[in-house]
């Protein structure tokens, strides 16, 4: 009996001691934690969602901040980056408790509810939430002024978090919550009379008042929130560390400056008249001139809407402009241009835009090969307007500034010092009017959007 009872409990404790140690290796990370996970499998898998302020597709190309950032990410630990995209905003959280995506790079604010389901990196951005209304209605100004009426949001929305704490406080709050919808469908139905107020992002009506023109901010209805990666709720912290190393270097090293350069900053530069004309515009002039633009982005290999872009900040698409300095037709040459291009008729739509495309591409030609896409583009455009020389001239300022010479942010910012004594002296070419180069460029990126959001580009076919 006493060889059995001993021979039981060496079992028994073999059990438990095995039970023990599997536990004791897990929560001592014996096995591997996510990112050796991912730098095994050499590829990050990414949520996020079709929007202008995240990714989207340009050229078959995707694009998009999220999508600029969360590569470099990938970049960074040497493994590829793999784009989910699901259809609903209400989606994305939910589904990083599949386990086969490693994070969600989608826009994500920061809320008490959501730190219960979710873990999230540091904070790369920060929005507030807005209330929209159309032009032509009533402005509201505060939460009172929405007595009897229905505001719309995105269901599962930190808009309708902020609606349910509000109404404890403003019981007649009424809103509907759109789980089929995304945030531009509710900017469409807004600026087309289908419903009366809208709660958004900050981020989000500036990039899209440009498509909309009828939007109009009434009030901030939330306090500043930020955004941030969103990750499955666990201890192992080993990927959100190093997206929290990355983030903080990106800046420091102004990598997240030039990620707003490039999504952002240009796109208050176009107001509700100029929005209105140019869509106008886009129905009465542009269709006929399609088929001239496509023909001389085939000879170039330009996108057209690029070409189509430059030349409604030229001539507004008018074959028959002509300015008070003599420059004419679609793209607006001047005389002596037109002349070394072999462009004997500035008037005639198809020579006008072989001639401005031959010469935005010898522009972009001259640029140093080293400057990479779309600084090498915008400083192209630049010079299609300053000319070569005082475009060089910005850059020589840039660098005297302590500026990058290759960034088209930094050049933009030095253009308008070619109109100061103090600057344009040092220059080789002098005087110029760099200012209206800074503004020419912005205004060509903001109608490059609004033709990519017109006559979007869809994503390549497998």
């Amino acid at each position: 009996m006493h060889l059995k009872f001993n021979k039981t409990f060496q079992y028994v404790f073999l059990l438990i001691s095995i039970l023990l140690l599997s536990l004791y290796i897990k929560d001592n990370h014996f096995t591997d934690n996510a990112l050796t996970q991912i730098e095994k499998r050499g590829e990050l898998n990414i949520v996020t969602r079709n929007s202008a302020t995240t990714y989207y597709y340009r050229d078959e190309e995707p694009t998009g901040f999220e999508y600029d950032l969360a590569k470099a990410f990938a970049n960074e630990l040497g493994v590829s980056a793999n784009f989910i995209t699901l259809e609903h905003f209400d989606s994305i959280l939910p589904g990083l408790e599949s386990g086969r995506i490693d994070f969600a790079a989608a826009g994500t604010t920061i809320t008490a509810e959501r730190k219960n389901l979710v873990n999230f990196s540091s904070p790369y951005n920060e929005i507030s939430q807005l209330l929209l209304y159309r032009a032509g209605e009533s402005k509201p100004t505060t939460i009172e002024d929405l007595r009897d009426m229905t505001i719309d949001v995105l269901d599962n929305s930190s808009h309708h978090d902020q609606l349910i704490q509000l109404k404890e406080r403003y019981p007649f709050l009424s809103w509907r919550s759109h789980s089929t919808l995304d945030i531009e469908q509710l900017f469409s139905k807004l600026n087309y009379g289908e419903i009366d107020y809208l709660i958004c992002d900050s981020i989000d009506f500036s990039l899209n008042k440009r498509f909309f023109p009828q939007l109009r901010k009434g009030f901030t209805i939330s306090t500043v929130e930020s955004l941030a990666w969103a990750f499955p709720k666990s201890k192992d912290r080993s990927l959100i560390d190093k997206a929290d190393e990355f983030l903080k270097r990106s800046k420091e090293n102004g990598f997240l400056e030039e990620l707003h350069e490039k999504h952002f900053n240009h796109a208050d530069g176009l107001d509700y008249a100029g929005s209105v004309t140019f869509f106008h515009h886009t129905k009465n002039r542009l269709p006929k001139l399609i088929p001239i633009f496509k023909q001389a982005s085939a000879t170039h290999q330009l996108d057209w809407r690029l070409i189509a872009a430059i030349s409604y900040q030229e001539s507004h698409w008018n074959p028959k402009a002509v300015s008070p300095t003599g420059v004419r037709g679609l793209m607006m040459l001047t005389q002596n241009t037109a002349k070394q291009l072999g462009i004997k008729n500035r008037r005639d739509p198809i020579q006008s835009t072989e001639g401005g495309a031959r010469y935005f591409v010898q522009m972009k030609g001259k640029v140093p090969n080293r400057i990479t896409e779309p600084d090498r583009s915008w400083l192209a455009l630049a010079a299609y307007n300053i000319g070569y020389g005082h475009l060089e001239d910005a850059r020589v300022i840039t660098e005297l500034k302590g500026g990058d010479p290759d960034r088209w942010a930094d050049i933009r910012d030095s253009l308008p010092l070619l109109e100061k004594k103090k600057w344009y002296k040092k220059t080789r070419y002098g005087y110029a009017r760099g200012r209206e180069a800074a503004l020419y460029v912005r205004n060509i990126r903001n109608y490059y959007d609004l033709l990519n959001w017109k006559f979007k580009a869809e994503p390549p076919q497998n």
